[in-house]
Formats: C-alpha cells, sequence, structure tokens
C-alpha cells in the first residue's frame, strides 16, 4: 500500500492536482473549497490572516504560535534544547530537572534564539525574471542574488527588527517576498523535564502510540516588555481531539523533495543520503560514548546527541522510502510524460525543453567538488568555537561589499541574525569542542586522503585530535567579550589577532570560499534556473493548482484525527495518561520524573496525551499548532510516524501521520503535575 500510493503521488503531483488531505498549502494560496469539501468548513480570509499572523517561526529550525496577548509562545520542548544547555550549569542542570518561572522576572532568556512573525506577503516573480532574463550560470548566479538582495534591502528599510527573505517557490518558478517582524529578546518561561518531553527516547522515536509531553513556553519580548501581541494569538482548546475531527497545521516545513527530477533523486539516494547517514552515525558512537563518561558529559553533549539520533532515524525512513522500486518508476514516469509534452510544443521546448539536461550536466560537476564541499561544511559547524571564528573572519570581508555581491547570510536582511549568534553570552563546552571538531578533522583526512593539500595545510604536522584540542584549549572565543571586541573591530582586529582559532579559520576559509562559490555558480543557479522552466512548462500545461515543495516558509495544511492500519494490525489515533503510566519501566529510556510518580493518583488517567492525524507535515513542523475549525490550539505537532518519512519524496494517505501531544494534556500537566496556576491563567484556562 505504502509503494503505490507513494508511487501514486508523484503522478498526481505531475498533473498538478493533490490526493485527499495532501499539501503544504503557501497561506496566500490556500485550497479553502477543497477543505470544504473534504470537511464541511471553508477557512475564510480573516480565518486565515488570523492564522498567519498568530505563528510565529522560530529561526534555528522550528515552528511555535502567540497564545496569550502578552507575548506567549508555545512550542516544543526539543525545539529549546539548545537554550536549555546554554542556561543550564553544572549545578544546575535545566533539562534534566525542568523549569517554570515563578515570576516574569525570573524568565531566562534564550541568547540565541529569534522568533520571527509573518506580517505581509507579496509576489516579486516578474522583478526576478526580469532581472534574471537570457542569463546563465555565474551570471544568472550574479543577477539573482543581486536582485534579490535589492528587493530585501527595500522590505527592511534598515530596519534591523524587520526581516524580509525573497522565497524561491516551485524551484524558481514563483518568487514571494516575506516579511517578517524579527524578535530577538527570547525568554523561557517553562519546560518540563526531559524524561517526559522525550519519554521513550530513540526507541519511540517516529513511532506511535507515544506518550511525550514535548512543550515548552517562552515570551516575545520588545524594548524590554513582554510583547503586546493582542493582534493576533491563539487561544488553546479545552476540548479533547474526536477521531475524524478536521485539524490544520500552521507552520515552516523545512524541505521536500517532491519536485524534484529523476536524476537529482538518484543523486540523493545513491550518494547524499547514505553519506550523510553514515557520517552522522559514526559521531553518534562518538557522542554516545562521551555522554556516558559522567553527569557533566551528559550535560553537555545530551542535545546533540539526541539531536544527531533524530537525523540518523529521519534519514534512513527518507531512503528507505526511496529504495522503493515503484516509486522511482512513477517518477520516472511523470517525467517522461511531462517531456513529452514539452517536447511537441514549440514555444515550450525552446523555453523549457533543455532543463533536465542543463540539471543534469550540473549534477556532473558537482560531484568533481562533492567530497570537498562536504567536508568544508563538516568542519565549519562541527564546533561552535570555529563557526563563530569564521563568521568573524569573514564579517569584515563581506560587509564591505556592496550588498546584493555578499555571501547570504551578511545580507543586510540576514545578519542581524548572524550577530546575535556570535555576540551570544552561551557557554560553550571545552571537551564537547574538542571531540566533535577532533571528529570532523579527522573525516576530512579519510574523505580527502592524507596527500590532498588542504589536508597538509590544516593539520599540518598533528594528528586531527591533537589539532583540536590545541585549538580549543588556547583559544579566547568562548568569551562573549572576545567575539565581540573581534567583530567590532573590523579587518584591523582580525589581521592583528594572534588568536589559534582566528588563524585556522582564515586557512578553513580559503579552501572553503572558493568551492561554494562553484556550487553557487554551476549548480545552485543552475538548479535555480532549470527549476522555473520547468515549473513554467507545467504552469502552462496543467495550470497552479498545487502547492510548492517546502522552503522553510509558512505552510497550512489541513487533516483530521485518523489511525491506520499496518501489518494487519489497526493503530488508534489516541494515546490518554493510563498508557503512559503502564509503559513506564523505571529505567531509560522509560524513566518517569518524580514528580510524575508522585502525580499519578491526582491525574485523570482517561485525558487524550498524544494522538495522530492525517495532516502533511515534514521537519520543520515541530511546534506547528494543531488547530480546530475555531481557530484554537488542539494541540502541538511534535513529530510524524517512521512511514511519514517519505513525506520527503511523497504523501501517503493511507499511513502517513503527524503526531501530536494534545492541548488538554498539556492543561492536565500544568494544573496537576508542575502547579503552574498563572501560567494556566494566561492561557485562560479555568480548569485547574
Amino acid at each position: 500500500m505504502f509503494r503505490t500510493s507513494l508511487a501514486a503521488a508523484f503522478l498526481i503531483l505531475a498533473s498538478t492536482a493533490a490526493l485527499a488531505d495532501e499539501g503544504m498549502w503557501l497561506p496566500n494560496d490556500f485550497p479553502a473549497d477543497k477543505v470544504q469539501a473534504a470537511y464541511g468548513f471553508k477557512p475564510d480570509a480573516a480565518w486565515l490572516d488570523h492564522a498567519r499572523l498568530s505563528a510565529i517561526r522560530l529561526a534555528n529550525g522550528c515552528s511555535a504560535s502567540l497564545v496569550s496577548a502578552n507575548g506567549l509562545v508555545v512550542t516544543n520542548h526539543h525545539c529549546v534544547r539548545e537554550c536549555l544547555t546554554q542556561i543550564s550549569r553544572k549545578d544546575d542542570d535545566t533539562a534534566a530537572k525542568g523549569f517554570l518561572a515563578a515570576t516574569s522576572a525570573d524568565e531566562k532568556r534564550c541568547t540565541e534564539t529569534e522568533a520571527d512573525r509573518l506580517i505581509d506577503i507579496t509576489t516579486v516573480t516578474d522583478r526576478i525574471n526580469k532581472a534574471t532574463a537570457a542569463k546563465t550560470g555565474a551570471e544568472f548566479a550574479a543577477a539573482l542574488k543581486a536582485e534579490k538582495a535589492a528587493i530585501t534591502k527595500e522590505c527592511a528599510g534598515g530596519d534591523d527588527k524587520l526581516r524580509c527573505d525573497v522565497v524561491t517557490l516551485f524551484r524558481g518558478g514563483r518568487y514571494d517576498l516575506y516579511k517578517f517582524r524579527r524578535f530577538q529578546d527570547v525568554r523561557l518561561v517553562f519546560v518540563p523535564e526531559n524524561a517526559i518531553a522525550d519519554f521513550g527516547g530513540d526507541p519511540d522515536n517516529f513511532e506511535f502510540p507515544r506518550y511525550d509531553l514535548d512543550v515548552s513556553f517562552v515570551r516575545i519580548y520588545e524594548n524590554g516588555k513582554p510583547l503586546d501581541s493582542k493582534d493576533g494569538f491563539f487561544h488553546f482548546s479545552e476540548s479533547e481531539p474526536l477521531p475524524g475531527e478536521p485539524v490544520f497545521t500552521v507552520g515552516n516545513p523545512g524541505r521536500t523533495s517532491r519536485l524534484w527530477t529523476v536524476s537529482q533523486f538518484e543523486e540523493a539516494r545513491n550518494v547524499g543520503i547514505p553519506r550523510t547517514a553514515l557520517y552522522l552515525a559514526e559521531e553518534r558512537g562518538l557522542l554516545t560514548a562521551f555522554v556516558r563518561r559522567g553527569a557533566e558529559q551528559r550535560r553537555v553533549g545530551e542535545a546533540t546527541l539526541l539531536d544527531i539520533e533524530n537525523s540518523v532515524k529521519a534519514l534512513r525512513g527518507e531512503w528507505q522510502a526511496m529504495a522503493e522500486p515503484a516509486l522511482l518508476e512513477a517518477k520516472r514516469t511523470a517525467e517522461a510524460a511531462l517531456r513529452a509534452k514539452v517536447a511537441a510544443d514549440p514555444e515550450l521546448a525552446k523555453a523549457s525543453g533543455s532543463a533536465w539536461d542543463d540539471i543534469d550536466a550540473a549534477l556532473k560537476r558537482r560531484r568533481a567538488i562533492l567530497d570537498k564541499a562536504f567536508v568544508m561544511d563538516t568542519i565549519g559547524f562541527s564546533s561552535d568555537l570555529l563557526r563563530h571564528a569564521i563568521t568573524l573572519v569573514r564579517a569584515p570581508v563581506e560587509l564591505a561589499k556592496p550588498d546584493g555581491e555578499r555571501l547570504r547570510e551578511y545580507t543586510e536582511a540576514s545578519f542581524p541574525a548572524l550577530r546575535q549568534e556570535v555576540l551570544a553570552e552561551a557557554p560553550i563546552s571545552p571537551d564537547l569542542e574538542t571531540v566533535t571538531l577532533g571528529y570532523a578533522l579527522g573525516k576530512m583526512r579519510e574523505i580527502l586522503g592524507p596527500d590532498d593539500p588542504s589536508v597538509h595545510k590544516l593539520l599540518g604536522s598533528q594528528s586531527p585530535e591533537q589539532l583540536a584540542a590545541g585549538l580549543v584549549k588556547n583559544t579566547k572565543l568562548g568569551d562573549a567579550a572576545t567575539r565581540k571586541k573581534l567583530l567590532e573591530g573590523g579587518q584591523a582586529a582580525i589581521t592583528g589577532s594572534t588568536d589559534p582559532m582566528i588563524a585556522f579559520a582564515k586557512l578553513v576559509d580559503a579552501f572553503a570560499r572558493p568551492v561554494r562559490k562553484q556550487l553557487e555558480d554551476d549548480y545552485d543557479a543552475v538548479l535555480d534556473d532549470a527549476g522555473g522552466k520547468i515549473a513554467r512548462a507545467q504552469f502552462a500545461l496543467y495550470g497552479n493548482t498545487t502547492y510548492p515543495d517546502a522552503t522553510f516558509s509558512m505552510r497550512i495544511s489541513y487533516g483530521a484525527v485518523q489511525g491506520w492500519d499496518e501489518n494487519g494490525k489497526s493503530i488508534a489515533p489516541l494515546t490518554r495518561f493510563l498508557g503512559l503510566y503502564t509503559r513506564a519501566t523505571g529505567a531509560d529510556p522509560f524513566k518517569l520524573p518524580e514528580r510524575w510518580i508522585a502525580a499519578q493518583d491526582h491525574l485523570n488517567a482517561s485525558t487524550v496525551f498524544n494522538f495522530v492525524t492525517t495532516n502533511d507535515i515534514v521537519g520543520g513542523n515541530s511546534g506547528s499548532p494543531a488547530l480546530n475549525r475555531k481557530g484554537e490550539v488542539l494541540g502541538l505537532v511534535f513529530d510524524g510516524n517512521f512511514k511519514s518519512l517519505g513525506g520527503d519524496f511523497g504523501y501517503d494517505p493511507s499511513v502517513n501521520r503527524c503526531v501530536i501531544v494534545s492541548a488538554v494534556a498539556i492543561r492536565e500537566a500544568l494544573a496537576k503535575v508542575y502547579g503552574a496556576g498563572a501560567l494556566l491563567d494566561e492561557l485562560g484556562t479555568v480548569t485547574r
């Protein structure tokens, strides 16, 4: 059943129709008539505007939503893991103990967290197309980058509190400008213990039935005061989800690849996913050993390990979906049908006929530098200290350029987020840094070979582990004040710096920059150009009645509370508190926090804890509010089932499920486990 439906998804997408409940729909292009036909309810413009304004995007890759008039935001526990690591201390492990601010003065700032509120969407396709007309390759890339930068600069108008993104849709067939209100003062209000937020750990990840209280509350501040959000926030529902009830998710799915060409699909299946999964699987083993060294290693390393475990399992699910022969065959059939129609139309053939061959050629060029690109990426992101150093080294170079010529993260629209990250006063663990950087450098030598010039230049006569240990021990970049001085001192400060991590970052940058430029000019630009040609051909042949691939931009999905059948077994759509205590064993990862054991007799055992729906979601939807038809929060998206991992490439309504923690479970826990009366009052909850 899984094979047939996923295969059918590609054929249907080729004709721009969509399966029931399928779709990550644009808020300014929502199929309200389809929802009415399916569920007898038609979200109107006011409903959609309220959903857009009440939803929040967290720049770290998660979704969230406003749930009070005073800037209170609800999201997943796992969306604030980084913040928990930053505010915890050796003698006060916030992730293990949980946290509840007694008063607003006790709310703790998440120094690297940015929350974005979408206030406007406009289409800028014609402007982009005019700027890039008749251009290819590097010329196309430069024109596209410059025009995007010009548009976002005009949009933000020099106001750091605004964030403007030109979002590429339909592989370049359409461009929309998203205007956000940017908030960089976000403070932690409540999180439960990690043991209940991630109950079941890796064995239960992407599974159902589930029993996770994967929730956190943070608050947005503006000018030192809680945000006045009376103009848009969701109310928490006091009703339990019911089987068959329609549900809407409003979030920011990170990426899908449903519109990929066959060659892109094969490249990811054969090279990209296996390589990344193997790298992360080995790192998982390294980090598992690290956190087992002791309580302090567990405190500083557990969040990183959990993220890696999640990624490994997600990649395994994606690869299994891609390995299904019927899936690739359906993709080939759909692509052949589209190419035949394009070839049969002289105008379309002239405009779009070469697009597939252009992508194939770009993939071939990319393979020649793929090893070096992979290595430079993994090194650059393996260490917070090195990432800060690279940011500092590049900043004076990039900020001196015209906005349209900068690396995208240094444009006027994007740099405030990067600046916040590098200046954040967050503790950095030297032990963890040494382990992760040493691993990345070792993989560099393994992948490129010991005789590669960049390996010689970067490692010198040291082993990867020796180099990492020395860099971490001797750098001063763990101090936020030092980083601020280097950032504000410009090129003179970087040139005069004797910090070993700065010196090493200069070496990395010298190798990474040419590789990145080649990828942007010879690969990314071709995908944008050729992808847009394919999309315009599809629009001409079939019309524009479907949704684009996910791009970590706001999307609304619709579905219903519904279980599924698997291997002859019926999976019920709801779990209840009683099942949590039945599953608990007293040993990790099924060990309950003490306060949950103490509260057992006070909880309503029949309260719905987690539930599943047919909503079409992927990574990035974590923390998305799941709304009922009234626009109330029925729960929070925190996962998908294992079958949903194939959702990057197609949607199967019979088995793809979205996993949600219910609002009634959150309320019950706040009242009877955590005694969070003030938080309940702010949510407008009267039952305690």
